[in-house]
């Protein structure tokens, strides 16, 4: 099995919804989100998938989440931001966005840190 994983980062704000504590107050963070494809086989150039079109994808999805209000923007506006609401929003885009991997590579998992100590992986 190979693995190949992109990271990025981007800045937003939000509040939790139905949660008692300093988290349900309007607050932000610096996050930083870890892609991580898998597969069996490598493509003919010896890859098994190309970075350049990861980072494309992830970074065309964290430029509609950067420096935004999360709670107004879709799904958020109904779905709590959490981060595993959020890792799991960037999987669906991702697999939406990803054009087909010729050899079976599929995203693994998706890591979101609202902190340097504190993450959610959503792994389809």
């Amino acid at each position: 099995m190979f693995q190949v994983s992109v990271e990025e980062t981007f800045a937003a704000a939000h509040n939790l919804r139905n949660y008692k504590g300093k988290c349900e107050d309007l607050h932000g963070h610096n996050y930083k989100i870890r892609v991580v494809l898998s597969g069996q086989e490598l493509d003919s150039t010896g890859l098994l998938y190309d970075f350049v079109s990861l980072k494309q994808v992830i970074r065309s999805i964290i430029a509609s989440l950067d420096h935004k209000y999360l709670n107004e923007l879709p799904p958020f506006d109904t779905l709590n931001p959490s981060a595993e609401n959020l890792a799991r929003h960037i999987y669906d885009q991702a697999t939406r966005q990803l054009p087909p991997s010729p050899n079976g590579a599929g995203i693994a998992s998706i890591t979101v840190w609202e902190t340097e100590t504190t993450a959610a992986t959503y792994h389809p």
